[in-house]
């Protein structure tokens, strides 16, 4: 694992209560130190038909948005790191 970042990128992330991809997402999000705002659609309402307009056929979460630009779920967000794309991509304004 990779050392924290000072990001200043902003991050999104639309969640519901008890998803353990959410909960993956958030804590490999938490190590890296983002600043995240998490929208939680557990009951669905305006931020559900938020995220289903900004990622078109996608109905799953966690939904991820690194500076507006949709990165997919979980196992995406695993896969930037793996790659060593997160980082940049979290240093970015």
């Amino acid at each position: 694992m990779s050392d924290p970042v000072s990001p200043s990128a902003s991050v999104e992330i639309y969640t519901k209560w008890g998803c353990p991809y959410c909960s993956r997402a958030l804590a490999l999000l938490g190590r890296k130190g983002a600043n995240v705002t998490e929208y939680d659609i557990t009951f669905g309402g305006e931020k559900r038909t938020e995220m289903l307009s900004r990622a078109p056929g996608v109905s799953t979460v966690p939904q991820i948005f690194i500076n507006g630009q949709h990165v997919g779920g979980s196992d995406d967000l695993a896969a930037l790191e793996a790659a060593g794309k997160l980082d940049p991509m979290l240093a970015a304004a």
